[in-house]
């Protein structure tokens, strides 16, 4: 039952992505190879592998994380609050601050992490940039030898599923449908890219990020039928 997860001890997250090169032509031949293998049934005859590049932040093997962003609620008495904050940076430098929050604040048995198509995205990806990064994985993105109730994830399209697993609803839809206001962002995920390579306006994919998390405690909050957090309690530190 969601209404018993202690709102505290969940770590509300989300990361955008980019290619870990700017462009196509940075890529050794070894690895234009390896990206034409990786990408052939997605682009069938309908695109090149140098054409179908801006898509390669999808992929861990070939893009990298620039921001990943959290939120968690306070609740003192009757005055409840989400705070959110950003890591960005150098990824690996992101990554080590992010493994450090989880160790210090969120690695208990009674604690969870949360996102929106995170399981098949964000959770994976975290974990093979860290491996990529020499970085040693945290209990809680470490799976190995865990079995499903064990494992300390929830997923807001998951929880929408209902154990429909070919549905997919985007956070836009699903604030849509339940009535959660549309946060006012001024990009979208396919625009992260050129945002970050050709405007060099980090700041702007940060605030981004940081209003998914906003909207990934609201869909939550409503998923348990709790009231929605109000701008008053949603503090950036």
């Amino acid at each position: 039952m969601l209404q018993k997860i202690n709102l505290e001890h969940i770590l509300f997250l989300d990361i955008e992505t980019v290619p870990e090169n700017e462009n196509y032509d940075q890529l050794d031949d070894e690895r234009k190879d390896l990206w034409e293998q990786k990408t052939r049934y997605q682009r069938k005859d309908e695109f090149t592998a140098e054409e179908f590049y801006d898509r390669a932040g999808i992929w861990a093997e070939f893009g990298k994380i620039i921001c990943l962003s959290v939120g968690y609620f306070h609740l003192k008495g009757d005055l409840r609050t989400f705070r959110t904050t950003s890591f960005h940076g150098p990824e690996a430098k992101l990554l080590k601050e992010f493994k450090n929050l989880l160790n210090g604040h969120f690695s208990g048995s009674k604690h969870l992490m949360c996102g929106h198509n995170a399981k098949e995205f964000d959770f994976p990806y975290i974990a093979r940039r860290m491996i990529i990064q020499g970085i040693e994985l945290p209990y809680k993105l470490n799976l190995f030898g865990k079995k499903p109730w064990e494992v300390p994830h929830l997923d807001t399209m998951d929880l929408w599923k209902f154990g429909d697993y070919k549905h997919f609803t985007s956070l836009k839809l699903m604030a849509n449908i339940l009535g959660i206001p549309s946060p006012k962002e001024d990009i979208d995920g396919s625009m992260v890219r050129d945002v970050f390579y050709k405007e060099n306006d980090l700041d702007r994919i940060i605030n981004y990020c940081e209003l998914d998390v906003v909207t990934t405690a609201q869909v939550f909050l409503r998923l348990r039928n709790d009231e929605l957090l109000d701008e008053s309690e949603i503090k950036k530190v």
